[in-house]
């Protein structure tokens, strides 16, 4: 390679990215690319005047963050960047960078010795020249430079910067301050600190780098083939898309020739049942035609006979016009001909199936029966009555007629729906909405609108009533003191109640019975039963133990409690997790079937109130905070969503809230302890209504809800030891 070739790579080497030329007063960014400090403040300015706090490098669009100074002349120099700029600068000859280092004029350097590594000017190289101890030194014109002295140039050894030292070499590496000196440097101002030589510390620190450039060539490989798989991937989809395009297309096309051929054919059917109904019509009109014409030559004649009045004529023909005109009217009548109502009936579009419908069934005469006969009730099966009628107003049945009935729920979902034929031109409509509000129905007879259709049925929210309430405080059987959880069996409708200070747990029918008890050594602060039947009860001694008994009262097992500290409540998921409030940590806790392994563990954000009571519904965990007067809603995986209600008195808000339950219409109920009542909402925190004092609580301290088997609450009162049945 010639000293030109050289020059120009190490001209494009040295260049600024962003002003394309010689880099001048090189600085380089933390992500290793360098630029002239002049073109990164100017850039930096730019970025500033549009009111941005970064940069990006124009290499690699890294970010940085602009300094407060406004200029990068804080950044480190590039060392390799500033050694070209000295080297390229020997070949433009209108920059005279260097200077001799061998005398105090400043002259010009016009060579370089190799050996006492200085650039000297023209006298100095005579004297060098003249010297016996320098005479063979390698020296170079600088006007005369070849590829090899260039190279040569570049890899010459640096010199300390320090004043008075500046013809001393780089040759020790300070360990202190991490930064390279000189010989005199050592003496002068780094005298105590460790020091090594400059070659051995690269060297170390060399092998430090390759490990380092080693691994993100390993990452380069990596993301190069991840590249390759994304391109790969990408390449992959734009032929799928463009294959499922053509895919569409023919389909398309096709179907037009499919809609074309449909369309003929359906014509053709039209055409068909044109002709046929013109062919019944044009019967019809010869047979009144025919009579008409007879009638009216029957008239005709008569009418001259009697215009003529002869006596001879009269008596001669009266006979036997009387006994034609009696012929003629009681001649039978033709019937007029009705034609069938038509209807072409498009489903869903681009169905090529589309039936034609030939029946005497006319919409508008149609009606729909009981749909206002009754309350509705949400849960409770309803029903009315289609009936297809002709365009007399009869009732008829036409085995090709299509009934469509859509019936919206208040979220516009479609409500499951069944109708029976009773094949005499009558249709039962069953459903049963499943949440109260306003329900859109609308029925379509052959594709048209029942009249009145579509119109609204208002379903009311089911309202519970007391059935009945008992309440015996003492420690017989069917006695309590102090309630402190129950829960019912979906199996076989047993009612467990935690009996506290009886240290017992009672267990009794569906209609609030007794049936036998369950003695434990320690105050039973929870009760739930499992999918099998078994009742799992939270223990309180001195310290809590989960305890498995089955409903005769066996106990079953211990189940280890390593996960809790001081837990609270308990209730049990659909799929047999077990929920746990532990007032230690404050957290809720989610455990296996068994209760071996913590499957979650979560608190509520920014809140140091204690969980009391814990449900799972929906993939969403509902936990009541007696403490913070609210409901907290949580995600699936733990993730705090939102709080149903504050505190308070009025409508949704709360003073003690305890108990939860979802009940049968969907619904969360809320036992809001102080307030003396129960509240109910939809899952989403909506208020809907409540059950309070001023209808059967009364001063009752509603604490503690379940569903029984018969959809019924059964609600327990901590403090007056009373469970009441909700219907």
């Amino acid at each position: 390679m010639d000293v030109q070739q050289l020059f120009k790579i190490l001209k494009k080497e040295a260049e600024c990215p962003l002003c394309i030329e010689t880099v001048k007063n090189p600085k380089t960014l933390p992500c290793l690319h360098s630029f002239c400090l002049e073109c990164l403040d100017r850039h930096t300015n730019f970025a500033r005047r549009q009111l941005k706090a970064t940069i990006k490098c124009p290499v690699c669009q890294t970010s940085f963050q602009i300094p407060e100074t406004d200029t990068f002349e804080n950044l480190p120099s590039s060392f390799h960047l500033n050694r070209l700029v000295d080297v390229l600068a020997l070949e433009d000859g209108s920059v005279q960078s260097q200077r001799c280092n061998s005398c105090d004029e400043n002259n010009t350097a016009t060579c370089y010795c190799f050996v006492c590594q200085d650039f000297l000017c023209a006298s100095c190289f005579e004297a060098h020249q003249r010297l016996k101890a320098t005479r063979g030194h390698r020296n170079v014109l600088i006007d005369k430079l070849q590829a090899q002295d260039v190279q040569e140039l570049i890899h010459r050894p640096a010199m300390c910067s320090q004043q008075y030292h500046e013809d001393q070499p780089l040759e020790f590496y300070c360990e202190d301050c991490k930064s390279l000196i000189c010989h005199k440097c050592t003496v002068v101002s780094h005298d105590r600190h460790s020091k090594r030589d400059t070659q051995k510390a690269a060297q170390e620190q060399k092998m430090q780098m390759a490990n380092a450039v080693a691994k993100v060539k390993a990452e380069i490989v990596r993301y190069e083939s991840e590249i390759k798989k994304q391109s790969d991937l990408r390449n992959k989809n734009k032929i799928e898309i463009l294959n499922e395009e053509k895919k569409m297309t023919d389909t398309v096309e096709k179907l037009i020739r499919d809609l074309r051929e449909h369309e003929r054919k359906m014509k053709d059917k039209f055409r068909e049942i044109y002709e046929a109904e013109q062919k019944h019509h044009a019967t019809r009109l010869e047979n009144f035609e025919l009579v008409a014409t007879q009638l009216k030559s029957c008239f005709e004649r008569c009418q001259s006979i009697l215009d003529r009045n002869f006596s001879v004529e009269i008596l001669q023909t009266n006979h036997a016009i009387i006994g034609r005109c009696n012929e003629l009217l009681n001649v039978r009548k033709p019937d007029l001909y009705m034609s069938p109502h038509v209807h072409y009936l498009v489903e869903k579009k681009l169905d090529l199936m589309d039936p034609v419908v030939v029946t005497k069934t006319d919409p508008s005469k149609c009606l729909a029966e009981g749909q206002d006969s009754k309350e509705v009730k949400e849960r409770k099966e309803t029903y009315f009555v289609i009936v297809t009628k002709d365009s007399e107003g009869f009732q008829c049945y036409q085995q090709d007629d299509k009934i469509k009935v859509n019936i919206l729920t208040p979220e516009g979902d479609q409500l499951k729906t069944d109708v029976k034929d009773t094949k005499d031109g009558k249709y039962t409509l069953t459903y049963t909405p499943q949440d109260a509000g306003q329900h859109r129905v609308e029925i379509l007879v052959n594709g048209e609108p029942l009249t009145g259709s579509p119109w609204i049925v208002q379903v009311h929210q089911h309202q519970y009533q007391l059935e009945y309430s008992v309440a015996s405080k003492g420690k017989g059987r069917g006695q309590f003191d102090g309630i402190h959880d129950i829960d019912v069996s979906e199996k076989t409708g047993t009612i467990a109640v935690a009996d506290l200070r009886n240290k017992r747990i009672q267990l009794l029918n569906s209609e609030v019975e007794f049936r036998s008890e369950i003695k434990v050594d320690g105050e039973p602060f929870s009760v739930a039963f499992t999918d099998s039947g078994d009742l799992l009860t939270l223990v309180q001694k001195s310290y809590s133990k989960l305890r498995l008994f089955s409903e005769e009262g066996h106990f079953i097992k211990r189940i280890n409690d390593k996960h809790l500290d001081k837990p609270c409540h308990l209730s049990i998921a659909s799929d047999g997790r077990i929920i746990i409030t532990d007032y230690g940590d404050k957290k809720i806790k989610v455990l296996s079937p068994d209760g071996n392994d913590l499957l979650q563990s979560f608190s509520a954000p920014d809140c140091d109130k204690k969980p009391f009571y814990a449900i799972y519904h929906q993939n969403k965990f509902f936990i009541s905070y007696f403490y913070a007067d609210c409901v907290k809603v949580f995600d699936k995986s733990g993730v705090y969503l939102h709080d149903i209600g504050c505190k308070g008195s009025n409508d949704g808000q709360f003073d003690g809230p305890v108990g939860l339950v979802i009940d049968k219409y969907n619904r969360l109920i809320v036992c809001d302890a102080r307030n003396h009542r129960l509240q109910l909402f939809t899952l989403s925190g909506k208020f809907l209504s409540k059950i309070d004092e001023a209808e059967f609580f009364h001063n009752d301290v509603p604490s503690y809800v379940a569903i029984n088997s018969d959809g019924s609450l059964v609600v327990a009162d901590h403090i007056n030891s009373r469970i009441s049945l909700l219907y």
